[in-house]
């Protein structure tokens, strides 16, 4: 299998295979796909579309591509918030703490570097003694505690996302709706023990 032959497959418009979607993901993970064949492929992307299966199978390739975070441990209701983006990070700087003095508990990861603003993380990460990197076992302890904790996503969860997350904002396809819908859905699917498809009524977590 050639990442050549995939691009070609899905910029004359045709459906990529589980298979293809599984290659170009673990690739690019492991470094054995370049940074300009995966461009070339979110371009093609970005103009072709995807089904919903291949939607599907992309997010889930991405979730499987690094590790789960197991949330059993925050106690009561937990909830999160994701949007397609947008300039300001207006919604979730004000939902969020809203949110957790509602008695929610508010456990965030937030992507950075998307778009030209940078995302919420970015800003966070810009305010003296604001920790955006932090073990698994603090933010659970953080949200228990104080009830909200906003971190940037883990180097092991999702990785493959956090990859084109940043190839995203440098190649003009974050408008994508495929790769916007994946890049969202992955992160909260990683994060939520108990689910493992897109219709799991076991659901750890409510977005908001």
């Amino acid at each position: 299998m050639r990442m050549y032959d995939i691009i070609e497959k899905k910029r004359d418009g045709g459906k990529l295979s589980d298979e293809e979607i599984d290659f170009f993901i673990n690739g690019y993970v492991k470094g054995e796909i370049p940074d300009y064949q995966v461009s070339s492929l979110l371009m093609a992307i970005y103009f072709r579309g995807l089904d919903d299966e291949e939607l599907t199978k992309l997010t889930l390739a991405m979730v499987n591509s690094g590790e789960t975070v197991d949330l059993s441990g925050i106690s009561g209701v937990k909830v999160d918030k994701h949007s397609s983006g947008g300039v300001g990070d207006k919604t979730t700087l004000i939902v969020a703490p809203i949110a957790a003095s509602l008695g929610c508990k508010v456990a965030k990861m937030s992507g950075k570097g998307l778009g030209h603003t940078g995302g919420t993380a970015d800003k966070l990460e810009s305010i003296e003694g604001y920790k955006i990197n932090i073990p698994k076992e603090d933010f659970i302890r953080q949200v228990n505690e104080i009830g909200i904790s906003l971190i940037s996503q883990s180097g092991n969860l999702t990785p493959a996302d956090k990859k084109l997350y940043a190839l995203r904002d440098v190649t003009a396809t974050v408008e994508s709706i495929p790769l916007i819908a994946s890049s969202i859905m992955s992160k909260k699917i990683a994060s939520r023990s108990r689910c493992n498809c897109f219709r799991c009524k076991a659901s750890e977590v409510v977005l908001l």
